[in-house]
């Protein structure tokens, strides 16, 4: 009779496998979730940064010029605005000289 065997049952090896195997899948899922996350917050800073900086574009060409821009492509070329234009569609309507143009701005 071996004593410190008593009671205790040993596990086999494939039950010791799957738990680890089962750890390291969660982890995995965590960790996925995380950066997605990450990514989505990333996504949501860009959109907000073009937001602010279309708005002090628009309003730096009032403020010089005294008429809002006639295009997006007039504030790219005079302005220097740059953005990812891969990641997001800027829909620019100019209403008038004097009046603040319609920008909307979607993520593709």
């Amino acid at each position: 009779m071996n004593r410190f065997r008593k009671g205790r049952q040993k596990l086999p090896i494939l039950g010791k496998f799957h738990l680890s195997f089962l750890a390291f899948i969660l982890l995995l899922f965590f960790a996925l979730t995380g950066l997605q996350e990450i990514s989505n917050k990333t996504n949501d800073n860009q959109r907000e940064s073009l937001e602010h900086t279309l708005e002090r574009s628009i309003a730096h060409c009032y403020a010089l010029e005294g008429t809002y821009p006639p295009s997006l492509d007039y504030i790219k070329a005079h302005y220097g605005l740059t953005y990812d234009e891969d990641r997001f569609f800027v829909d620019y309507r100019p209403i008038g000289s004097n009046l603040m143009p319609d920008v909307t701005i979607i993520e593709k």
